[in-house]
């Protein structure tokens, strides 16, 4: 079976939108992954299919009804196995790992929100997961529910063109990935690191490694903090078994 993307939304002409081209257009034409884009005005009140009120307690914008939302999260009729996202900058950062989960299940249902926001009870009662694409505001979540999409779908099997791709990139080790060249040898007086050109794969492998290091460490502190503490703490784990089995470290 596809793996199934549904997308709650006021504008479902905004699906697939980019995601009809390129790699994942062509997945979605061989029925790698389908999308279905549901209009949450279906759901709305009234003549007007209202899909949204006043918030309590006062303040500017309105906010997307609970019953509303609810209302077109049961008619997708997505098993218990299918994660809920709504895209929200209040919501978790998204990681990689994040996305890798979400690409070896069966698909995804993206509610995507507009106006100030979505009643929390909506949120807590059907147990909603709140991811962040990054810390800015878009005017709704139908452009990071495509951020989203893409990096799942390039994952799936046979999206891509070699299984490579997707192990050596960032954030797949921990770190941001290596800088990459090629022809031509010399460019503008800039030569290729000597390395790349030696046919040594293993001191390529060494270079590559040195090179994500250093730039994770100058461009982000924290991701480089946390790969320092994930490295302490299996080496720690690596020297604690073998001492355990009685074999010499060091």
């Amino acid at each position: 079976m596809s793996w199934q993307a549904t997308v709650l939304t006021l504008f479902p002409e905004m699906f697939p939108g980019p995601l009809g081209l390129s790699l994942a257009g062509r997945a979605l034409e061989g029925g790698v992954w389908s999308c279905s884009a549901q209009d949450l005005r279906q759901h709305g009140l009234g003549r007007h299919r209202a899909v949204d009120d006043s918030p309590f307690g006062g303040g500017a914008g309105m906010v997307m009804r609970p019953d509303v939302v609810d209302a077109a999260l049961a008619a997708t009729q997505a098993g218990a196995d299918v994660p809920r996202v709504f895209l929200t900058p209040r919501g978790r950062p998204l990681r990689q790992q994040d996305v890798q989960r979400y690409a070896q299940g069966p698909g995804l249902v993206l509610l995507c929100g507009r106006f100030e926001g979505v009643d929390e009870r909506v949120l807590q009662s059907r147990e909603i997961e709140q991811v962040s694409i990054g810390d800015y505001v878009l005017s709704g979540g139908e452009t990071a529910a495509l951020v989203l999409l893409d990096a799942c779908i390039r994952l799936l099997p046979g999206v891509m063109g070699s299984e490579e791709s997707g192990v050596e990139e960032s954030f797949s080790a921990g770190l941001l990935e290596y800088p990459h060249y090629t022809r031509p040898a010399v460019w503008e007086g800039q030569d290729v690191p000597e390395v790349l050109l030696s046919g040594n794969h293993a001191a390529i492998a060494a270079w590559r490694q040195k090179q994500a290091e250093e730039i994770t460490r100058e461009r982000r502190p924290d991701l480089w903090s946390a790969w320092l503490a994930r490295t302490e703490k299996n080496g720690a784990a690596a020297t604690g078994k073998t001492g355990q089995t009685g074999q010499t470290g060091v």
